[in-house]
């Protein structure tokens, strides 16, 4: 029986095939979009921590550590791995409920499931989500995302927010009355540098025109390469600490990072409440698998790279998210935004990701007690500038042009994210889109009557005749029971697509029918599926015609 079973995915990292032809040329490259991926990395890992619950070094190292295994084990050739956006509501949500111990668990929990995933073949399933299911999910994670940073955007004086979205807008609400406008102001000023940035170095913007009109030094235009969510970092940071504007800072809350590596520790173990983080890893590992294999397909359309192998990547991704826990790490994928910075910086090959890795590293060992002067309103700006990005908001405006199915799914998944939690929102996006493909498959079969006499109802079979169709059987089977003695039943199946049991139960149920009327039931142009079927049963031999 085993020898029946599919074989296991190969374990074979892509970096291997990359390196065969490896030069200094590719070299050159790969650096150079990795130490800029490195550079965006920073203050987007610190902000995913702290909005996810977590101290801002969780973020770092695990941006560091994960970034390195998804890149040097990984199934693609320029993608960057690291915390991620869509993580931040669960994770915080898996803080709250069960403790940053759990939230371990659950990560090395996930990363098992994921490594499973691609070491069976699985890689591939990922694409059977519908497309309007992820708009949905995303679309409300990023609103849950911008929610998430309104206490720090207005600097708001509130210990600790609630996971739940009602929960958080009547805690916001009941603070307003602390409302700090230099954090309103840093927040704001980061939101707009950011979408102003890349459109002032544009090519064919005016203040880039008018520059190079005047010949301004080299130097000025180097400035053009820094990515914007760092320039706001450091210019901001620098305006609050010379002002001394009394602002949240990630020293005032956390005391600073830590300038070293984190140790190796286990998680603190429990039987009790490992059972209940099944949900908890579930979701984790399927919004893995989902958010690494959707980046791997936007790299593969951006780059000139081989395509991506998603089970080798869902394989790197368990690994990553298996050892970050150990080093105090939060839940690990591939990330899209900074994938496409690294694309666009040049990365040729996996090499790329593990010079980001080893950038970041040497910037937060190197750099780590400047950071406790970074205000937690300018991060707050950097993850609003993020959850805006992430959103795919046009969609909403094209609804009118998709069916009511599509409409359905999509704004349903979208606020039962919002309202519950993704977990719940996944589950009845996917029982819809099954829901709905039963019934548009059903609408699609028919049985249309053909020329009949006295003596005989012939009627043509299209499309499929499964569980969801079998009612549109029960027309014949009346006009037998209401029709003369002896009337004989001929199906022509040339158009019958497929045939499930409950199908043949269906033509089964219309054989007694017409036999107890005294009549005989054939079938015609009987295609393979349905004809196999039909003869594995047996069923073929009470058939008066079958051919």
């Amino acid at each position: 029986m085993l020898k029946n079973l599919p074989p296991l995915a190969p374990f074979r990292p892509r970096l291997l095939n990359d390196l065969k032809g490896y030069n200094g040329e590719k070299l050159v490259k790969d650096m150079g979009a990795g130490a800029t991926v490195g550079i965006v990395d920073l203050p987007l890992a610190m902000a995913f921590a702290i909005a996810s619950g977590l101290k801002p070094e969780a973020g770092l190292w695990t941006a560091i550590i994960a970034g390195f295994i998804i890149s040097a084990l990984g199934g693609t050739s320029v993608q960057i791995g690291g915390p991620a956006g869509a993580f931040i509501v669960i994770v915080y949500g898996i803080v709250e409920r069960y403790g940053v111990a759990n939230l371990l668990i659950a990560t090395a929990s996930a990363g098992v499931l994921l490594f499973l995933l691609g070491l069976f073949r699985l890689g591939t399933l990922v694409r059977y989500v519908p497309v309007s299911v992820v708009i949905g999910f995303t679309n409300g994670i990023a609103v849950l995302i911008g929610l998430s940073q309104v206490r720090d955007w207005l600097g708001l004086d509130i210990a600790k927010m609630p996971g739940d979205f009602f929960g958080q807008i009547g805690t916001l609400s009941q603070h307003l009355q602390s409302f700090n406008p230099y954090a309103f102001g840093l927040g704001t000023l980061c939101v707009i540098g950011l979408f102003i940035w890349p459109r002032l170095w544009a090519v064919d913007s005016q203040f880039r025109r008018q520059l190079d009109q005047i010949h301004t030094v080299s130097a000025l235009k180097a400035t053009s390469r820094l990515p914007a969510p760092v320039v706001a970092l450091v210019t901001l940071s620098l305006l609050a600490w010379a002002m001394s504007m009394p602002v949240d800072t990630i020293g005032s809350r956390f005391g600073g990072i830590p300038q070293g590596v984190p140790a190796f520790a286990l998680p603190a173990f429990s039987w009790d409440t490992v059972r209940l983080l099944v949900t908890p890893t579930l979701t984790l590992a399927l919004l893995g698998a989902i958010e690494s294999l959707l980046c791997a397909r936007v790299a593969d359309q951006l780059s000139d790279t081989p395509k991506h192998d998603p089970n080798q990547e869902l394989m790197a991704q368990g690994v990553a998210n298996v050892v970050v826990p150990f080093f105090g790490g939060m839940p690990a994928t591939g990330t899209i935004a900074r994938t496409v910075t690294n694309i666009r910086s040049g990365a040729v090959s996996p090499v790329a990701g593990i010079v980001h890795a080893a950038t970041l590293a040497a910037v937060v060992l190197l750099a780590a007690p400047m950071a406790q002067h970074i205000p937690l309103a300018v991060l707050a700006g950097v993850l609003l500038f993020v959850a805006w990005n992430m959103g795919e908001w046009r969609e909403f405006g094209r609804l009118k042009q998709f069916s009511n199915h599509y409409r359905l799914m999509m704004v349903s998944t979208f606020l039962v994210t919002i309202v519950f939690d993704l977990t719940v929102a996944v589950e009845l996006g996917l029982v819809m889109a099954c829901f709905l493909f039963v019934r548009r498959q059903s609408d699609i079969f028919r049985a249309d009557p053909l020329a009949s006499n006295q003596h005989q109802l012939t009627y043509r079979l299209y499309g499929s005749l499964f569980f969801g169709a079998v009612a549109k059987i029960d027309p014949i089977v009346t006009a037998v029971e209401q029709g003369p003695a002896g009337m004989n039943v001929m199906l022509d199946a040339s158009q019958l697509i497929s045939l499930d049991t409950t199908g043949l139960d269906a033509l089964e149920q219309l054989h007694r029918t017409v036999e107890k009327r005294g009549g005989h039931l054939g079938m015609v142009g009987v295609n393979p599926q349905p004809r196999s079927l039909i003869e594995r049963s047996g069923f073929a031999a009470h058939l008066h015609t079958f051919h």
